[in-house]
């Protein structure tokens, strides 16, 4: 891994005390990088001169560096973010609600927004499906390069650090591939002096790997976790996402059993709609079936098409009769708006197209 210098995002409050004295500095780092969005030691102007040269010897701010985007009418953003040592992965900018006026002209909801971000270059998994698998995998982002994701979207559009946002892990790769530096980054992001995003504002997407459902809900962490199902029977889901075959269907349904969830919420599970692969009433009632034991809502995801993909877009007729069979048969079930559909949305396609593979 060709990394020059740790990142300042890669250390928590208290690792960054430890290393930077007098301690007093560190949390005033703290509060520049995450509250003033700082891009170089350059910009803190209450650090002395000698600090700031230091640390530039030893760290780097932001890792990451904005090298594309694509916005679309819906207000979704696409961001190609390259790395120091080159490599690129996506981020995504989410508009969830619109910011409502009243008659007098002020403010009575702001808008909501959501980040999607990556947590690898590349994926190991291989779906079928997905873009990001065209290019295999290479390597794990770091912590920093997790954070950096998050603080480089919302300095990017004047979000204020104290706004709420929401995050889910869903971008590029797969989260609990990087458990580890997943985990990590979770931490950050909760710190009170930092951007102070709490546990129920994360959410963790899965394509399934049930060992490591077990060992996120033996952390503890308090966040939310999405299955990516995408299919009922293990002959299909094994054909859009090979490691099925080691962490098949029951698998996966008996570790989300296991896994500590408030008994408020709900455990998501994604359902991505391709016609005439999984979109039919014979699969909404193995889903029904499936989901019996378990606190769930399903969110029925359009699948979008990219140049090559040999999957089609299911018809809404055909979405709207399979949600309807769902919540006649107690299943809470959304279906998920399409976003960004006229720039880059898939996973991996901003990427493909910026670096002229497709």
């Amino acid at each position: 891994m060709n990394i020059t210098k740790p990142s300042i995002f890669d250390f928590t409050q208290k690792e960054l005390m430890e290393l930077i004295k007098p301690s007093f500095r560190a949390k005033q780092i703290f509060g520049w990088i995450y509250h003033q969005y700082a891009q170089s030691f350059e910009d803190m102007k209450n650090i002395p001169k000698t600090l700031k040269e230091e640390l530039s010897q030893k760290f780097v701010v932001n890792p990451l560096t904005i090298v594309n985007k694509e916005e679309s009418r819906d207000g979704t953003i696409k961001y190609l973010l390259q790395m120091q040592d080159g490599k690129t992965m996506e981020a995504v900018w989410l508009k969830m609600k619109e910011e409502l006026i009243d008659e007098d002209g002020k403010v009575f909801q702001e808008a909501k927004y959501t980040i999607c971000v990556s947590t690898q270059v590349g994926c190991k998994v291989g779906c079928t499906f997905c873009l990001t698998a065209k290019g295999g995998f290479t390597r794990n982002l770091t912590a920093g390069e997790i954070v950096a994701q998050v603080v480089t979207l919302k300095r990017d559009n004047n979000h204020n650090h104290n706004r709420k946002i929401n995050i889910v892990y869903m971008g590029m790769g797969e989260p609990l591939d990087n458990l580890d530096n997943l985990a990590k980054a979770i931490e950050i992001f909760k710190e009170e002096e930092g951007l102070c995003i709490g546990a129920k504002r994360q959410t963790v997407s899965t394509s399934g790997l049930s060992n490591k459902i077990d060992k996120l809900g033996e952390m503890d962490l308090g966040v939310h976790i999405a299955i990516s199902l995408h299919a009922v029977d293990d002959e299909l889901r094994s054909e859009l996402i090979p490691m099925n075959k080691a962490h098949n269907i029951s698998s996966i349904i008996e570790a989300v059993k296991r896994f500590p969830i408030d008994t408020r919420k709900r455990v998501m599970f994604e359902y991505l709609v391709i016609k005439n692969k999984n979109d039919d009433i014979a699969s909404a009632k193995k889903l029904v079936k499936l989901l019996a034991d378990i606190k769930a809502k399903v969110n029925l995801i359009y699948f979008n098409p990219y140049p090559g993909t040999t999957y089609d877009r299911p018809l809404k007729a055909d979405m709207v009769t399979f949600q309807e069979y769902l919540i006649n048969h107690g299943l809470l079930c959304t279906i998920r708006d399409s976003k960004g559909i006229d720039i880059s949305a898939a996973c991996g396609q901003l990427k493909e197209k910026v670096e002229g593979e497709i």
